[in-house]
């Protein structure tokens, strides 16, 4: 593939791209964009792309996916195109959102290549739709096809439906990209790895559990990605342990009740009702905090956007940045973070539903602004202008709603779960608790500026998928159903799971019904698997940290803030070597974001983009002067 091959030669500066789903795609718009202004002597210019699954989508965006596993953002929410609110260098280039995109395919008819099916789909799809994950593998397809496009006249892309699995090189020469079963590698000017997430090698508790059901003739899958597990295992009717109430949990949820033939009709009183097709297990499913993850809010924000960063802005991050030492993320991070998640909400609170508060905004912004983060006087504060406590944000409680809970039995916590579930789709669907979107803007605000702190454990990120990152309302409200069915039972907070030797079984119980035990033959860990270096499945990771590249307290690839080069374990930036994505201490909330929020991976690509490309133009000055 080539931007324009009738292009006079010259010897080209080379790129390798290790992965070529959404990241690379990203990464691509932005060195199209910058290369007017970083690339412009017209040096010939390669890029190769290694991974052996579609570039565009990649693995986790591929194509031939179950059509009921969906998106958890609505499609208006989805774009991979640079606008006014992105803090970079370079240029904004504008594009279409992916309900934009398929707006556009209604209006000039699809694309010959896109197959009947997802043509149907784009043309019934609106903003507030939740888009099948086979028609955001298209619209990333689309993106990647235009992002190369738009690369330099003289510009060559290779496509390697490859893995990589080593990168050697010296420290300021070319480097070279192993691939699998060739003798050759590809040589480069510059590496970058996008590798997307990966599998993981299981722990010890894993490794045990699956030594168990070897032993005792069950069935244990570990973490992994739903969509890549074998379920046929499950069987019917049998009761199955699930662990994790996230994203991965819904996916299962759909794969064995949809998936199996179940189907869903409306009641008489407009009640969703599940008819199950008898091929479905009963999932027993449990988590540390026993509840699903937030619904995704329904409506738009109307009126003025919480002002935020106020209290936790670039000048705080520099501030903390500055102090001799790492900062703490408990004692030092947290407190300003809560602090402005509050703002934002009082802030809607005030301005939007002001009758629900007692006096002004104005004099309670400067009271606020005056208390220390999570001290006696801003509780106290809180207390007098928001009369109602429903009204007031307690971060505690949200994130452990049941917490000191205890239930007489089983069916009691499924009558409360069932009603915690449903105030919960209501209140993400109804305007009058707004302040709800301002801290959810506000939760993206500061997951921005966190990515300057590197590695900062994972208790945040599962703060912010739990109460930012939820599945569609639609989905809960499957699980509503299916929880009255009975093919759903919850387990509640705190579940603890156990092989049992004596009985051959796995055991679950949790603190929320003392003395519940539920025994099943099947047990699904229903998460992600953790991305550090030294348990990933990926030998080109791996191997890059034997070879002395850095890894965080938490296992993760240690690159620079600046431009995500990788660092070794002297903490000096590697020349030639760059990666982005969930592997790194510099990861994202994700490859593609909502419009207007600023988003951290498209200010790293660009950066990324940039240094690349300063990289590239260096090396061909070096090589014209030594001609």
């Amino acid at each position: 593939m080539s931007a324009n091959p009738d292009h006079p030669r010259r010897s080209p500066t080379t790129v390798v791209i290790v992965g070529a789903g959404p990241r690379a795609t990203g990464l691509i718009e932005r060195i199209a964009a910058n290369a007017p202004e970083l690339h412009g002597d017209g040096a010939p210019f390669e890029l190769h792309l290694v991974d052996p699954h579609p570039p565009g989508g990649g693995r986790i965006w591929r194509p031939d996916q179950s059509p009921l596993l969906w998106m958890n953002s609505m499609a208006e929410d989805v774009t991979m195109f640079t606008d006014a609110s992105v803090e970079r260098e370079g240029p904004i280039c504008p594009g279409p959102s992916l309900s934009e995109w398929a707006g556009r395919l209604r209006e000039e008819g699809p694309p010959h290549a896109l197959p009947p099916e997802l043509a149907a789909e784009a043309a019934a799809l609106t903003g507030r739709s939740f888009a099948t994950r086979r028609l955001q593998s298209a619209y990333l397809g689309w993106v990647y096809e235009r992002s190369v496009a738009a690369l330099p006249p003289g510009t060559t892309v290779h496509e390697h439906r490859d893995r990589a699995v080593r990168v050697t090189g010296p420290y300021d020469g070319r480097q070279q990209v192993w691939l699998e079963g060739r003798t050759a590698p590809l040589t480069a000017d510059a590496v970058v790895l996008a590798l997307g997430h990966l599998d993981a090698e299981p722990d010890a508790e894993q490794r045990a559990l699956t030594a168990f059901a070897a032993e005792h003739g069950l069935v244990h899958l570990p973490p992994e990605f739903t969509a890549d597990s074998d379920l046929n295992a499950l069987r019917p009717g049998e009761p199955v342990l699930v662990r994790g109430l996230g994203l991965a949990f819904v996916d299962l949820m759909v794969l064995l009740t949809e998936g199996r033939g179940g189907r869903y009709e409306r009641g008489p009183d407009g009640e969703l009702v599940y008819r199950p097709s008898g091929r479905e297990p009963v999932l027993y499913a449990g988590s540390r905090r026993g509840v699903p993850y937030h619904a995704k809010i329904g409506y738009s924000l109307s009126g003025e956007r919480p002002p935020v960063p106020r209290f936790f802005g670039p000048a705080q991050v520099e501030e903390l940045l500055s102090r001799p030492g790492r900062p703490d993320f408990r004692r030092d991070i947290w407190p300003l973070i809560a602090k402005e998640l509050g703002f934002a909400h009082y802030h809607r609170l005030f301005t939007a539903h002001p009758e629900r508060t007692a006096g002004p905004w104005s004099a309670f912004e400067e009271k606020y602004a005056a208390c220390p983060p999570g001290s006696p006087e801003l509780a106290a504060l809180v207390a007098a202008a928001v009369p109602d406590p429903a009204d007031r944000l307690d971060l505690d409680a949200l994130d452990r709603p049941l917490t000191g809970l205890r239930f007489d039995d089983h069916e009691a916590l499924q009558q409360e779960l069932r009603g915690h579930i449903e105030a919960d789709l209501a209140r993400r669907h109804d305007p009058a608790h707004s302040p709800d979107l301002a801290v959810f803007l506000a939760l993206l605000s500061v997951y921005g500026q966190l990515i300057r702190f590197g590695d900062i454990g994972g208790w945040w990120h599962g703060f912010f998928s739990f109460l930012a990152s939820g599945p569609p309302g639609p989905r809960l409200e499957q699980l509503l159903a299916l929880s009255r069915a009975g093919v759903v039972r919850f387990l509640g907070a705190e579940t603890a799971v156990a092989a049992d030797p004596l009985r051959g079984v796995f055991r679950a119980s949790s603190a929320s019904v003392p003395g519940h035990v539920v025994e099943a033959r099947a047990l699904v860990e229903a998460r992600l698997p953790e991305p550090t270096v030294d348990r990933s499945r990926d030998t080109l990771l791996r191997s890059l940290h034997r070879d002395g590249a850095a890894a965080t307290p938490a296992g993760l690839l240690a690159v620079s803030p600046a431009d995500a080069r990788i660092l070794d374990r002297g903490g000096c930036p590697h020349p030639r070597r760059f990666a982005l994505g969930p592997h790194t201490d510099a990861r994202a909330s994700g490859a593609f974001a909502r419009p207007g929020t600023n988003a951290p991976a498209f200010r790293q690509n660009d950066a990324t983009a940039r240094a690349l490309l300063r990289c590239l133009r260096d090396l061909s000055c070096r090589a014209s002067l030594t001609a």
